[in-house]
């Protein structure tokens, strides 16, 4: 599994300087794939390989290779003499998206409820307090929110389960609190509550609340999509 997935609920590991660690491909498809889901480039929009080469100054082949990927994903359609159109993502697609991140999240937290070691849970606890603390002072908290999730994630103990969330995050923004500021206060009480059914062992809740972290995010970004 690799460790450079997408999404603000991704697992795996975050390097210390990841942009030195990508090719030229992952770093333009990372930019167009986080556009795209945020509704910045609509569907039926083209999309100009020079344009991207300059911006990213690099030459067409990373860009064309990292559209390529993205139209694996379903998000672009590549045709060779007609050039790179964005497919883009609905807001039916993207309440599906949330949906299943919602269930397979659940399923993590559960089961991390009953083998998260101490170590890992004051590690989620710490994360949590400087989530909040970075919230009250308007800083991004995007990074913290990963971290929080993947140590979650990491915690359930399965490898398949964790390439399954892997898998469901690449369709969700990474900018997520950035389109939706409002969603920060709602989402951190989510995060108070699924730190304590962790501390508790409570399974039950802390799926509970791992599924209903989502409903609101979903509505959000479908309806965001929906304007656009």
């Amino acid at each position: 599994m690799s460790d450079a997935v997408q999404g603000p609920w991704v697992v795996g590991e975050v390097d210390a300087d990841p942009a030195d660690r990508r090719t030229g491909r992952e770093r333009v498809g990372d930019v167009l794939r986080e556009r795209i889901l945020a509704g910045e480039l609509a569907p039926g929009e083209r999309i100009d390989l020079d344009k991207y080469a300059a911006e990213f100054g690099t030459s067409r082949t990373p860009v064309r290779e990292a559209c390529l990927a993205l139209a694996q994903d379903g998000l672009v359609k590549v045709v060779q003499r007609s050039g790179v159109t964005v497919i883009g993502v609905t807001p039916e697609s993207t309440i599906e998206n949330f949906q299943l991140m919602a269930a397979l999240s659940g399923v993590a937290a559960q089961w991390a409820s009953g083998k998260i070691s101490e170590r890992d849970l004051l590690r989620v606890k710490e994360l949590q307090r400087e989530i909040r603390i970075a919230s009250q002072a308007g800083e991004d908290i995007t990074t913290l929110n990963w971290l929080f999730h993947a140590a979650i994630n990491r915690a359930c103990g399965s490898p398949r389960l964790i390439g399954m969330l892997s898998d469901a995050g690449r369709m969700i923004p990474r900018r997520f609190f950035a389109l939706f500021p409002e969603r920060v206060p709602c989402s951190l009480d989510d995060h108070e509550d699924l730190v304590r059914a962790l501390s508790a062992r409570d399974g039950a809740s802390a799926r509970r609340i791992a599924e209903g972290h989502f409903d609101i995010s979903a509505k959000l970004l479908a309806e965001h999509l929906g304007r656009r």
